[in-house]
């Protein structure tokens, strides 16, 4: 890659040899690093009238060059940085300046990097969470839908749009959120996000004023305790038993919260429901408190067992509930695309909280997902996945049953992509998480993931996005790993 046609060229400054001026510009370029090995350079002609010099004094220049080792010419394609500066480099360089101290960080600074892992990590390593794997009918569906969407892109698409989101794209998501989740709203209550994290960060900057209490899951999402904490919320730590979050504990903790985060379908990271007498809780307690709940429905399209329970929002008519979903688990994490509904009397005040973030969706990406889901590509998608994740799912429990009986109990949770494996008592989550990366592994311990309630020793363990048959290897290496241990 060549940066040389965006490079400020200048003419050379009066005073010096215009060839000397050439050499110069060119040459810093180089050594300065705007310019690496292997970058094609401008014509001749070209930099010429850039520098609004004769051509024949930047030949001149180039041979100069040449000569001294900082391009090579190559027949009948032109000019380029020479491949292998480094040792030139090292002898003409000057040694660099002492760099002062870094400043100590901010106390805020240090809130965000001190916290636990938040998200899956790049790569392909089992048993990484949050990944999904596109088949070849997804990605020719996919692939047919940019087509369509490029080749349909208008005038709105090359300028400033609705900062809540393209409205034929909020109308499909009203449509589907209706059909798959019982979620009821109009499509002017629906904004498009770049995903969970960014619906989860403008309902808390919104509803959420620095030092109000907030109830937070415990165990929990860590990136959802550190975006309220960045806002000055007080997160009361509730805990979580095998039916969800216990009410009763958040309301002995504090009353009067003004929020709610739950992850209710398939509670991070434990994977378990919230059951219906704990949901109509709740939403009593919201009401009754005048609270909030934002509702983090982050893989409820993925369930492998009965019926899924109908949205939090649903049940209590869109009055209090502000529901949070995401494409980015459904299709794949790169997309970066999500939505958040809300109450309408809440819009106005989100989208203008969401246009100052960053402005607004992206068009091309909301005009994709778009053609996507109007073909039916998305809902069979949807239950292709379905299919294959609980496949995936059952491989891996009957993997780690097999291999690692003897150290941890896997736990097939209903829904979501990833499952919890407890561990023996006398083992620590922690160091089997260490052990396991140094056996080519990712096994997340869940201690580090509690607030408060007394954490216990377990690993969580991604299945989706990983063919089954890699499932035994992997349970195979995690178990060298806990033997070790």
């Amino acid at each position: 890659m060549s940066w040389a046609n965006v490079f400020p060229w200048s003419a050379p400054a009066p005073g010096t040899g215009v060839r000397r001026g050439v050499c110069d510009q060119v040459r810093g370029a180089i050594v300065g690093g705007a310019l690496g090995s292997g970058a094609r350079l401008p014509s001749s002609r070209d930099l010429a009238a850039r520098l609004g010099v004769a051509r024949a004094t930047v030949v001149a220049a180039y041979e100069q060059l040449t000569a001294e080792g900082y391009i090579e010419s190559r027949r009948g394609a032109g000019a380029f940085v020479a491949a292998d500066l480094a040792p030139m480099m090292a002898l003409r360089t000057p040694e660099p300046p002492p760099v002062a101290a870094p400043p100590s960080l901010p106390e805020r600074a240090l809130d965000f990097v001190q916290g636990a892992q938040i998200t899956g990590l790049p790569g392909d390593a089992l048993f990484n969470t949050g990944r999904t794997l596109m088949d070849a009918a997804g990605r020719v569906a996919w692939s047919k839908a940019v087509r369509r969407a490029t080749r349909q892109l208008g005038p709105e698409h090359f300028g400033y749009a609705d900062a809540a989101g393209d409205p034929a794209l909020r109308a499909a998501i009203a449509d589907y959120l209706r059909a798959a989740r019982g979620v009821v709203a109009s499509p002017e209550q629906v904004i498009v996000t770049a995903g969970a994290q960014q619906a989860i960060d403008l309902a808390a900057r919104v509803l959420i004023r620095p030092g109000a209490p907030v109830w937070v899951e415990d165990p929990g999402y860590t990136a959802t305790a550190l975006a309220l904490a960045a806002l000055g919320a007080d997160l009361i730590p509730v805990p979580v038993d095998d039916t969800g979050l216990i009410v009763g504990e958040g309301e002995r903790a504090s009353p009067r919260a003004a929020a709610a985060v739950v992850t209710a379908s398939h509670q991070f990271p434990l994977g378990v429901t919230l059951s219906m007498a704990r949901r109509v809780e709740l939403l009593a307690w919201a009401r009754a408190a005048g609270a909030w709940i934002i509702e983090d429905d982050y893989a409820s399209e993925f369930r492998y067992a009965g019926a899924p329970i109908p949205a939090l929002q649903g049940l209590d008519g869109g009055q209090r509930v502000l529901y949070v979903g995401t494409f980015n688990k459904a299709i794949f994490p790169g997309l970066r695309l999500g939505y958040l509904v809300a109450p309408a009397a809440l819009v106005p005040a989100l989208t203008r909280a969401r246009q100052l973030q960053d402005r607004q969706p992206p068009s091309l990406t909301q005009a994709i997902v778009l053609e996507f889901m109007r073909a039916g590509d998305f809902a069979a998608h949807i239950r292709r996945r379905r299919l294959a994740y609980a496949a995936q799912r059952d491989a891996l429990v009957e993997a780690l049953r097999e291999h690692c009986g003897a150290w941890l109990a896997p736990h097939a949770p209903d829904q979501g992509m990833h499952l919890v494996a407890y561990l023996r008592e006398d083992l620590s989550d922690a160091a089997a998480e260490a052990a396991a990366a140094r056996a080519g592994v990712i096994a997340r311990a869940i201690g580090p993931l509690h607030r408060a309630a007394a954490p216990r020793s377990g690993l969580m363990l991604g299945f989706s996005g990983y063919p089954p048959q890699a499932m035994a290897s992997g349970a195979r290496r995690l178990a060298r790993a806990l033997e070790a241990m």
